[in-house]
């Protein structure tokens, strides 16, 4: 009985320190599996044996799985496809809203579907003349709807599957879980658009996060280079095939500028190195001039549509970064100019200007000028990292927001498929399914190994592994046990959808100040005990719970998510329970009534 007074005496000592929030999340749980240790209630290896659990490498491998889509550009093409569909229309707009984050939250987690969407939601506002702050709660509220549609929406879920098998149930299916998560998502949604004007704030906000959706043709107008451009394709006869890029400057043509060069073909490449045939040069200055160079030259010019000039700097394979050169600048004092090539050697100057006014040839770089780059995505990412430059935009979030299946986003899709066809058939454990969803990731190149490192949530990673002994103390030393009885010997009389009821506010009230992956470790013992005891199955029961962790919406720390949207939707702390109440009803009738039906006890 001691041990398992020092188990109630950790989770209220965790608990409060979670409410507090003076510590670091991973302090309090890593904290936590210490102090199991150090009471002795569990062996060393016990209480660091979480780190290596099959749930918590699947959770890994998940983020590892969600960068690579966002990355490739798969979330930008979600978004965009949300601007199309919704059109002016308010109600399209929250149906569509709520309908993609919850499709996209089942594919690679709430925080990274209501990362992915929360900027082009925010444009979507201020284009329709609407406050964000009629849009963003339903935004996360949607993603949590959406966790419940498949195995990989949440780290909750894995749990509930292995807490499942433990008990010598068959578990669950991958999109089993959308049995209850559908008929959330449907009147989550119908929450949102009869009640959201009443029960959500009208309020504006002075911070907005940026939108670089249209970045490329916002740096294009910013530069000068929609005026006068023009592009020129290479014939095959011309005197310009074989001669080095870096000898076409074009001294006999003093009006003209070359920006930048295209290799041939669709690719987008740059040609950084020998003109070929087809190849297409960008270059700027008036049309006569442009008319002399096409005859002396061999040149043919191109009759692109308007965004032809965006679409040759801007694309699957090359992008554009704005950077400022600092004081102390290596660069400060060097000759710097259009169309020339880095020292690098795979990035293009596209322009350099001093105070928006273009910089003379002959002038040298000085302190707060600002230069035009055009590379490969890759190149953009290793040259532009030193401190000779600041980077106004860092090219990766740009190519995230503004470039929609960009390069390699089929590839992902097609080992996200294979993911989901691993996981849904049952033919290798969810870990196994995991780690080789992200190792093909990584080998096909879609992600480095910095980014894989960055791409995981260390934070929910540790969370999970450091929390486990406590879901496994609380099971052996009894205390699941004591409180199983206890809920038992209030509830039990009132039949299994009663303690179903109790177990859903239990899990909702701590899911309100603490993670919902912490508490989900917490109640999960207890609700296959009190099932077993009970003598129902623990699969209704624990698929209420998962229910329950997901209704996070009553205050703005429950998830990350719903702290995202605080500032950008000018949120105070009353506003999450007010729009929050109905769905945490929706919520419950769907655990206590619907659960039972389709799961049996």
């Amino acid at each position: 009985m001691n041990e398992i007074w020092m188990i109630f005496a950790i989770i209220v000592a965790v608990i409060a320190l979670f409410i507090w929030d003076r510590l670091p999340v991973i302090a309090v749980c890593v904290g936590c599996a210490l102090a199991l240790w150090a009471t002795g209630i569990v062996t060393l290896q016990e209480s660091l044996a979480g780190f290596g659990d099959p749930a918590t490498v699947f959770v890994a491998s998940l983020f590892v799985a969600s960068a690579a889509l966002e990355k490739t550009g798969v979330t930008a093409w979600t978004g965009q496809v949300l601007m199309r569909g919704a059109g002016d229309s308010r109600n399209k707009l929250i149906g569509f809203m709520m309908l993609i984050v919850g499709v996209l939250t089942a594919l690679i987690s709430v925080n990274g579907a209501v990362a992915a969407l929360l900027p082009v939601i925010v444009v979507m506002a201020v284009r329709l003349q609407r406050p964000p702050s009629q849009l963003l709660l339903p935004l996360v509220y949607g993603a949590h709807s959406g966790s419940l549609l498949a195995l990989t929406g949440t780290p909750v879920n894995v749990l509930v599957l292995e807490a499942s098998l433990e008990a010598g149930e068959r578990g669950f299916g991958y999109f089993e879980f959308a049995l209850v998560g559908i008929p959330l998502v449907i009147g989550g949604i119908a929450i949102a658009i009869l009640l959201g004007p009443r029960l959500l704030p009208v309020r504006a906000v002075q911070a907005l996060p940026p939108d670089l959706s249209d970045h490329a043709r916002t740096l294009v107008e910013q530069f000068g280079l929609t005026h006068d451009v023009h592009l020129l394709r290479v014939r095959a006869d011309s005197p310009l095939v074989g001669s080095q890029r870096a000898d076409l400057l074009l001294a006999d043509y003093p009006g003209l500028t070359l920006r930048t060069m295209r290799a041939a073909g669709n690719s987008g490449a740059l040609r950084l190195r020998m003109i070929e045939p087809d190849d297409v040069l960008l270059v700027q200055g008036p049309p006569e001039e442009i008319a002399q160079l096409c005859r002396d030259a061999h040149l043919s010019p191109r009759t692109d549509p308007d965004d032809g000039v965006v679409a040759t700097l801007f694309n699957r394979d090359s992008g554009l970064a704005e950077v400022v050169v600092p004081p102390r600048s290596a660069l400060i004092g060097q000759r710097m100019f259009p169309g020339m090539v880095t020292q690098s050697g795979d990035l293009v100057v596209l322009a350099v200007s001093r105070q928006g006014i273009d910089l003379p040839q002959g002038e040298l770089i000085a302190a707060g000028d600002t230069m035009l780059l055009q590379g490969t995505w890759e190149a953009l990412d290793k040259h532009l990292a030193p401190p000779e430059i600041l980077v106004v935009n860092s090219p990766d979030l740009v190519r995230r927001q503004a470039l929609p299946m960009g390069p390699g986003a089929t590839t992902a899709l097609g080992v996200m498929a294979a993911m989901v066809i691993l996981l849904a058939t049952g033919l290798v454990p969810a870990a196994v399914a995991g780690l080789v969803s992200a190792g093909a990731m990584l080998l096909l190149g879609l992600l480095s190994v910095p980014e894989v490192y960055r791409a995981i949530n260390w934070t929910t990673v540790i969370l999970v592994g450091a929390m486990m002994p406590l879901s496994t103390a609380i099971s052996s030393t009894g205390a699941a046990q004591l409180l199983a009885d206890g809920l038992v010997q209030t509830l039990g009389d009132f039949g299994p959808r009663a303690l179903i009821a109790g177990l859903f506010l239990l899990t909702a009230i701590l899911g309100q100040v603490i993670s919902n992956t912490a508490t989900a470790l917490i109640i999960i013992p207890i609700a296959v005990v009190a099932a077993q005891d009970m003598g129902v199955s623990p699969q209704p029961v624990l698929m209420a719970v998962a229910v329950a962790a997901a209704a996070s919406f009553f205050t703005p720390v429950a998830t990350p998510t719903n702290l995202m949207v605080m500032e950008p939707g000018g949120y105070r702390f009353g506003d999450y329970w007010k729009f929050g109440l109905p769905l945490m009803l929706l919520y419950f009738v769907a655990a206590v009534w619907l659960v039972p039906v389709i799961w049996r006890f």
